[in-house]
C-alpha cells in the first residue's frame, strides 16, 4: 500500500524538524521511532522523549489511506540526507515494514504498532497565548543559550528563566559562573509568569526559530509551555525548581569602565588564548590608562601578552577570568563596541553594548 509520496526536500525539512527530539539511547525501544501519521491530506510527523515533544505537518497529495505507523528516526532521517536532491520518494506499507525507494535505491524499514507510541499529554491548563516573531525569540535565545549549565547537579540551572511581566519578556541562563540577560519589549500585555525551559528544548525550539517575521505562540501551563509555528507545535516540561535570584547577580555600579572594540578584543583574547592552561583556560586582563592588556601562561611556563588601545581612565586593575566565557559572551552580540564594568580584583565583570541595550552579561572573576 502507498503510504506517502513526496518531495525528498520537503520530507528532509520535516524530519529534520522532530528527529533532534530522538535520544540515541533509550530505555523504550518505540521512543527510537518516528509517529507518521496521514489524515486527509496532511501528514504529521512527531517525536517524543516522554518529557518534550515536536510534530510537525507536511502537505501531500490528495487520495492516498489514512495511516499511523512508526519507523526508527535516525535511519529515515540518515537514508532520506543521503538521497540525490529533487528526487521523488515513496514509502509503501508492507506488513509490519515500509518499504522506502527513491530512484533506483530501495531501503526496507521494520516498524511498531503506531497504538504503541506514547505521546506528551498536552493542552492541559494553558493560559492565555502570547505571538511575539519569530526572530525576536531566536535573538533572545541567542544571547543568552550558551551560558545554560549541562549536567549540573543543580537541575534548576540546566535550563533557562523565561519572564513574562507585563510588556516585557526577559530570558536568563546561568551555570553559576556566569550568566546573561536578554530582554525586549512586547506589544501586548502579559500573564505575570515565570518558568524555567529546559536545555533541550531550548536548544530543538532555537533550530526551529527562523530569522522571519512569521509569530510564534507561546502558552504556559500549570507544567507544561507550548510553542507553535506554521506547520510545527514544540511541547515541553518544565523544569519544577527555584531559579537563582539574577537581579542580585547583575552588579548596579561598578567603579571602573573601559569601552572597545569588541572584534579587536575577540581577537587578541583567542590570540592569547593559544598558551591558556587546557583545564583551567584563565586570562588576566590588566588595564591601565587607555590599554587593556591580555596575558595567559600555561604549566610549561609559556606566556602570551598582547595589548590592545580602549577608552579607559580608571584606576590600574589586574584581573582574572575565563577566556572561554568572555568569548562567548562578547560573540553572542553582533555590535561593533562593547563596555566592560569592573570593581575589584575579587568582583565580577559585567559586559554590556549601547548597541544592544536588552544585553547584559556577568562573568565571576578566577585566581590566576
Amino acid at each position: 500500500m502507498l503510504l506517502v509520496q513526496s518531495e525528498r526536500n520537503a520530507l528532509l525539512a520535516a524530519i529534520s524538524n522532530v528527529v533532534g527530539v530522538v535520544e540515541r539511547r533509550q530505555t523504550l525501544p518505540i521512543l527510537s521511532n518516528l509517529l507518521i501519521e496521514r489524515k486527509g491530506g496532511k501528514l504529521t510527523f512527531l517525536a517524543t522523549d516522554l518529557e518534550l515533544q515536536v510534530s510537525t505537518q507536511l502537505d501531500v497529495e490528495a487520495g492516498g489511506e489514512d495511516f499511523a505507523i512508526t519507523i526508527a528516526a535516525r535511519k529515515l532521517f540518515d537514508i532520506v540526507r543521503a538521497l540525490p536532491e529533487g528526487v521523488r520518494v515513496k514509502l509503501d506499507g508492507k506488513d509490519s515494514q515500509v518499504v522506502l525507494s527513491a530512484g533506483k535505491s530501495r531501503f526496507t524499514l521494520q516498524t511498531l504498532p503506531a497504538a504503541d507510541y506514547p505521546r506528551v499529554e498536552t493542552g492541559v491548563g494553558l493560559g492565555p497565548s502570547l505571538k511575539l516573531p519569530q526572530k525576536t525569540l531566536r535573538r533572545l535565545l541567542h544571547l543568552v543559550q550558551f551560558a545554560m549549565a549541562s549536567q549540573d547537579i543543580r537541575y534548576y540551572l540546566n535550563g533557562m528563566l523565561l519572564v513574562l511581566d507585563g510588556r516585557q519578556l526577559r530570558v536568563v541562563a546561568t551555570d553559576g559562573h556566569r550568566l546573561s540577560y536578554a530582554q525586549t519589549a512586547l506589544d501586548e500585555d502579559s500573564e505575570a509568569r515565570e518558568l524555567i525551559i529546559p536545555r533541550k528544548t531550548v536548544l530543538e525550539l532555537n533550530k526551529l526559530l527562523g530569522d522571519v517575521d512569521e509569530t510564534v505562540e507561546l502558552r504556559i501551563g500549570a507544567n507544561q509551555v507550548t510553542f507553535s509555528l506554521p506547520h510545527t507545535e514544540l511541547v515541553s516540561k518544565v523544569v519544577d525548581g527555584k531559579f537563582p535570584d539574577y537581579q542580585r547577580v547583575i552588579p548596579a555600579e561598578q567603579p571602573r569602565r573601559l569601552e572597545a572594540n569588541r572584534q579587536i578584543v575577540m581577537q587578541a583574547l583567542q590570540r592569547a588564548a593559544i598558551l591558556a592552561n587546557e583545564k583551567f583556560r584563565g586570562v588576566r586582563l590588566v588595564l591601565s590608562e587607555n590599554t587593556l592588556g591580555i596575558v595567559c601562561n600555561n604549566n610549561e611556563q609559556e606566556e602570551a601578552a598582547d595589548e590592545i588601545e580602549v577608552q579607559y581612565q580608571g584606576d590600574p586593575l589586574d584581573v582574572g577570568f575565563n577566556v572561554n566565557y568572555l568569548l562567548e559572551g562578547m560573540g553572542a552580540v553582533n555590535t561593533e563596541t562593547v563596555t566592560l564594568s569592573l570593581g575589584d580584583a575579587n568582583s565580577s565583570m559585567l559586559i554590556t553594548s549601547a548597541d544592544e541595550p536588552g544585553f547584559k552579561y556577568v562573568v565571576m572573576p578566577m585566581r590566576i
